[in-house]
């Protein structure tokens, strides 16, 4: 079987809350959205946004916890753009989870949550590369 993932669907309370957050965050447009979800496109596969309680009913599945054993990623290509990205995100409805440093086993990084409480780790790492298109590569 191949190794890919299509989408990342995140549940979310308010639906406008949370594509400004994206939008106005992080400067991603949706390529589709209705009443109940957003989707963006992502550089192999999607992420989307959707209203909870739709969520539910689509995935049959009552009583979805808040986030918590997880955290997404946006790896960028200097250090020094580690802190503005967070600093767009905060301004856009995120929270500070953790200030931006340098870890132990090395890169820059720092932790935003977006209003529906998704930890997202905003980083840069030495080791890997990003292309034109934002394909990160795993490399030591």
């Amino acid at each position: 079987m191949q190794q890919q993932i299509s989408i990342i669907t995140l549940g979310i309370a308010d639906l406008a809350r949370s594509r400004s957050f994206y939008v106005e965050g992080f400067g991603w447009r949706p390529v589709f959205e209705n009443d109940e979800i957003i989707f963006y496109q992502m550089n192999g596969f999607v992420l989307g946004t959707f209203n909870k309680p739709a969520l539910e009913q689509d995935m049959n599945r009552t009583g979805l916890l808040a986030p918590g054993a997880f955290s997404l990623a946006h790896n960028v290509p200097d250090p020094e753009e580690v802190e503005p990205v967070m600093q767009r995100l905060l301004a856009a409805g995120g929270r500070l989870l953790r200030k931006a440093d340098a870890p132990a086993h090395g890169g820059f990084r720092g932790y935003v949550a977006d209003p529906d409480d998704h930890a997202w780790e905003i980083a840069w790492n030495p080791a890997w590369t990003i292309d034109d298109r934002g394909q990160v590569t795993f490399g030591l």
